[in-house]
C-alpha cells in the first residue's frame, strides 16, 4: 500500500472522533490481551490527553479520521504518549510514524523535552515502530503490569 501522511488536529479526547478511536483501542486491547483491565493500568483520564498539559491529535485523510493518539503529562518537562491508535485499513501505510511524530511536535509544543511511552508483549509491530523512531529502553517508570517495553526519547528543548 502507499505511504500517507495525514493532517493531524487537536481534538478533544472527550469528543467524537477522538472518543471513538480511545474505545476502539480499549477494545483492540481487550481482545489481544484477554483482560478487561489492560488500559487500566496505570489509570488515564480522557482529560489529561487535553490542556492546558496535554494533547490529543486526530489524523485526516481527506474528511476520513485514520489516527488518533494523545500525550500527557508526567513531570516537569515530561511527557508521555498516549493511546495511539490507527484503524486497521490504516495500517502499514506509514501513519503510526507520522502520528508518533505529530505526537511528539505537540510535546514540544507543550514544553517537554523528554516523552516517555510504554507497549506490551503481544505488540511487537509498536516496539519495533517506537525503537526505530530513537526511544531507547528504560527501567518501568510506571506499575503498567502488562507493559514488556518502556521507553524514553530525548526530544531536545522546547521551542
Amino acid at each position: 500500500m502507499d505511504a500517507m501522511t495525514p493532517v493531524f488536529v487537536p481534538t478533544d479526547p472527550r469528543e467524537p472522533p477522538a472518543s471513538e478511536f480511545l474505545a476502539s483501542m480499549t477494545e483492540e486491547m481487550r481482545a489481544l490481551y484477554g483482560r478487561p483491565d489492560r488500559l487500566d493500568r496505570p489509570h488515564l483520564d480522557p482529560a489529561d490527553l487535553w490542556g492546558p498539559d496535554g494533547v490529543y491529535l486526530v489524523g485526516w485523510v481527506d474528511d476520513q479520521a485514520v489516527a488518533g493518539g494523545g500525550v500527557r503529562r508526567l513531570g516537569p518537562g515530561l511527557g508521555e504518549v498516549k493511546r495511539m491508535y490507527v484503524r486497521p485499513e490504516y495500517r502499514s501505510r506509514g501513519v503510526a510514524g507520522a502520528l508518533l511524530g505529530a505526537l511528539e511536535e505537540g510535546a514540544r509544543v507543550l514544553g517537554y523535552h523528554v516523552v516517555r511511552l510504554d507497549t506490551g508483549p503481544l505488540q511487537p509491530h509498536a516496539r519495533r515502530l517506537y525503537e526505530t523512531a530513537g526511544y531507547v529502553e528504560v527501567p518501568a517508570y510506571n506499575d503498567n503490569p502488562y507493559a514488556a517495553f518502556w521507553g524514553e526519547k530525548d526530544l531536545g528543548s522546547a521551542p
